[in-house]
């Protein structure tokens, strides 16, 4: 449990807080993927979108979600937390990660806030061209960290 607990601190650390992702949604066998503005805040993530987009609908209708990143594979529960300006730890982060965009969008109508609760955190690891694989379980809290052999 220790090392588990330690291990995703370093992650979600190593990670920082804020990041262009790939956030796969998917609807009726349809699966689509876009790329997102990210924040990160105690170990979940947030974005906001458009009500009126298809990722939104999505979304609604699938809680399943997945986010990448160079070399990591986020699984989560997604969760619409209403109006970005309502969530003023999400709307600091925001300003300072993607100022743009916060600019641009956050303050729209149309805007909603979704919060990913991650459940299966996996990332390959290369050290000294030696491929490994760590993985996170965060619903059983099981941490492992083997190298791939291919077999």
């Amino acid at each position: 449990m220790v090392q588990f607990s330690e291990r995703l601190k370093m992650f979600f650390s190593d990670l920082g807080k804020g990041r262009k992702m790939v956030l796969s949604t998917s609807e009726n066998g349809r699966v689509s993927s876009r790329m997102m503005s990210v924040v990160q805040i105690n170990g979940a993530f947030y974005f906001q979108t458009d009500r009126e987009l298809r990722k939104y609908g999505q979304l609604i209708s699938n809680s399943n979600v997945a986010l990448c990143i160079d070399n990591i594979q986020i699984e989560g529960q997604c969760e619409e937390l209403g109006h970005p300006l309502d969530n003023t730890d999400f709307t600091e982060s925001f300003r300072e990660c993607f100022r743009g965009s916060f600019d641009a969008y956050t303050s729209l109508k149309n805007e909603r806030l979704f919060i990913v609760r991650p459940t299966f955190i996996e990332r390959w690891i290369y050290s000294d061209g030696i491929p490994y694989i760590e993985t996170f379980d965060i619903t059983a809290e099981k941490y492992s960290y083997e190298r791939y052999t291919g077999i």
